[in-house]
């Protein structure tokens, strides 16, 4: 079914991320043909990330976010359910 890797780097003090996301597609589908559909992931994490309070949540809780809802979005534009690997630097 494939996997997919988000590392995102957040500031530590501020909580807000430092660059867009890397987004890496093992087995899913090819990003560099899905360039809109790579962007659409990086808004829903920007998303994520504006909502909550990044220093004051547990990273486990954040992880466990991002896998909910981007797996729920990828599940819903591929019928597919790739594993998703998020991976939190805090800088």
């Amino acid at each position: 079914v494939g996997m997919v890797v988000i590392i995102a780097t957040v500031e530590r003090a501020t909580g807000r991320v430092i660059k867009n996301a890397d987004i890496i597609s093992r087995g899913f589908i090819l990003l560099k043909d899905n360039r809109e559909f790579l962007e659409e992931i990086r808004k829903r994490l920007r998303n994520i990330f504006s909502r909550i309070k990044v220093q004051e949540v547990e990273p486990d809780y954040l992880k466990a976010l991002i896998r909910d809802q981007i797996g729920q979005f990828l599940f819903n534009r591929t019928k597919r359910r790739p594993m998703i690997l998020p991976v939190i630097i805090e800088v």
